[in-house]
């Protein structure tokens, strides 16, 4: 049927409707076309903005740290490039097995993964940091859009264990830690720098843009180390702590003229190669941070105070008979009796009882101001994070005792640095240098202590306690005038001083015609038979000390058959304090 027949089914709208629906249209279509024209032809920063947020990226310039080296140039640390896994959240296309195969790539677990590539807030995330070359290859090999490779440096130290307490180590961020890699921080790092590139949906660099800031590389340190003594050093130290079964050694190498620091080893170490499970008891340096009670080797200080002051002269005689020296409620020994001794033989033999006696003969202040005039208590201003300044008490509070037992050592605090750098004096005319761990371009400044005359008959004094009559016969060098004191000092447990445990040590310089090197050695604990510092750090300290005279050719100032040694039916000279 038609809709002629049936008139119900015939539709009819009126004209406008049809002409305003045309009219909207038209105005819509009309409306879209402007507004491509604005955002395309006119105004087109929106559209470019909005792509770069997507594709343009700043990324950081990593600068190179500076390498440390030392004074001969040789490498102890330097930055080697490596790679890191990263990726761009926003722009990861990972599917569920390439999930799989990147967290065995990465040893990671895969929902820890997937964390972290879901976290669309952050346009970058590291995923595995610092990955061997052929490791990293296998990672770009799968080829996950948004997940790319990103350039960093790893410090190495090619001297490894040898120099780890000097030296230090990083973080994985290439920021200084430990050590002179901490204290050094400012000139090592240098600055980063920035540049805006172009990446595609991969994560990968299509365009360089422009470069925003160029980065600044650290600086080099020379430090004033000689790495074959330190190599040398750190080999007979830590061959003696093994040989005396010791909880600990240290070593300090200090050149005569200049002040600065030749070596400085300590025993255990560690390798900050391979930083996975670091002990913090082998990371400090002890020979900068660790404080102990010197023993015998302060009492060429107190000779040296009362020379000084006029009180004495190496020749005077001091009456340590009839043997124990009572002071109050205490009592000073010597190990074996010595009987009317010179002051000379005082220092050769190590007599407690003399040592004493001379100082009690002085005004507190007159020892107080030698032991606070070589730096004493007091910091060593090397630079080195953390150094100890040691105890030394003001005089107005010394008790009798108190005098008696610091000049000889107990009562008293210092650090191996301290006491290398306070035995200046005696290897000098009487002047003290300020030590340095760089290579000293200048002269160091110099400060006048004792007299010359004074420094003179004390080094006089330890050239004869190297003797076979005195403490210390093993510490002779073939070829080689030797002058040095040793050191057998107990140690303090639980406020009181221990029966067994002991701390050795010998201090020395050579030739002593016109001393060179200063050698600093304490063994901490030996627990193998012998204690006394004349038995385990003097042979230390030859060793030591012979092959560093020749590694820097100073001329011999003794005969080649100048080594005596006692015969082997002489009493042994003790000291023990």
């Amino acid at each position: 049927m038609s809709a002629a027949a049936r008139p119900e089914l015939a539709l009819r709208l009126p004209t406008w409707r049809s002409s305003l629906v045309l009219a909207l249209l038209l105005l819509w279509f009309a409306g879209l076309a402007g507004r491509a024209l604005y955002l395309q032809g006119l105004n087109n920063d929106f559209l470019r903005q909005q792509g770069e947020s997507r594709h343009s990226r700043v990324i950081e310039l990593t600068a190179t740290r500076g390498k440390i080296v030392d004074r001969n140039n040789e490498a102890l640390a330097i930055s080697t490039p490596v790679e890191s896994v990263a990726a761009s959240p926003a722009d990861v296309r990972i599917g569920a097995e390439q999930l799989e195969r990147l967290a065995r790539l990465l040893e990671m677990d895969a929902a820890e993964l997937n964390r972290r590539l879901d976290d669309n807030r952050r346009e970058f995330v590291y995923l595995k940091r610092q990955l061997p070359p052929e490791e990293a290859a296998r990672v770009v090999a799968l080829g996950i859009p948004g997940i790319f490779l990103q350039r960093e440096y790893r410090r190495y130290y090619p001297a490894g264990e040898v120099m780890a307490h000097l030296i230090g180590f990083t973080d994985i961020d290439g920021k200084g830690q430990e050590a002179l890699e901490l204290a050094f921080e400012p000139l090592l790092a240098g600055r980063p720098g920035s540049r805006r590139v172009i990446k595609d949906r991969r994560g990968s660099i299509v365009e360089d843009v422009e470069s925003v800031r160029a980065p600044q590389n650290g600086q080099t340190v020379k430090l004033s180390i000689d790495t074959r003594i330190q190599y040398l050093a750190y080999r007979e130290l830590k061959a003696a702590v093994a040989a005396h079964r010791a909880a600990a050694g240290g070593i300090v190498v200090l050149d005569v003229a200049s002040g600065e620091v030749l070596a400085m080893a300590n025993v255990p170490a560690f390798n900050p190669n391979n930083r996975g499970k670091l002990d913090a008891k082998r990371t400090r340096n002890r020979a900068i941070t660790d404080l102990f009670e010197p023993g015998s080797t302060l009492k060429p200080f107190t000779a040296a105070a009362a020379l000084d002051a006029g009180m004495l002269r190496p020749e005077s005689v001091i009456q340590t008979a009839p043997g124990p020296l009572v002071i109050g409620d205490r009592v000073i020994n010597d190990v074996q009796p010595l009987g009317a001794l010179t002051v000379s033989q005082v220092i050769q033999k190590s007599s407690n009882i003399g040592t004493a006696k001379i100082a009690l003969g002085l005004k507190a202040e007159t020892l107080w101001n030698l032991f606070h005039g070589v730096g004493f208590g007091t910091p060593p201003r090397s630079g080195f994070p953390g150094e100890g300044s040691g105890k030394l008490r003001a005089h107005a509070s010394w008790r009798p005792i108190e005098q008696a037992t610091m000049s000889y050592g107990h009562g008293i605090s210092v650090s191996l640095l301290q006491l290398a750098r306070a035995y200046q004096i005696f290897a000098t005319d009487g002047e003290l240098k300020a030590v340095s761990l760089m290579r000293r371009e200048a002269p160091a400044e110099t400060v006048e202590v004792i007299s010359s005359a004074t420094a003179r008959a004390v080094r006089a004094m330890l050239e004869a306690a190297v003797q076979p009559a005195g403490t210390a016969a093993r510490a002779q060098i073939t070829g080689y005038r030797v002058a040095g004191k040793t050191g057998t000092a107990r140690k303090i447990e639980n406020g009181s001083y221990s029966a067994n445990k002991h701390i050795s040590s010998f201090v020395g310089f050579a030739p002593a015609s016109s001393p060179r090197l200063i050698v600093v050695v304490m063994i901490d604990e030996p627990s193998a038979g012998q204690y006394y510092g004349g038995k385990v750090a003097a042979p230390v300290f030859a060793q030591v000390m012979a092959g560093a005279l020749r590694l820097m050719a100073v001329p011999y100032d003794a005969p080649m058959d100048n080594v005596v040694l006692p015969p082997p039916d002489a009493p042994e000279v003790k000291e023990e304090v």
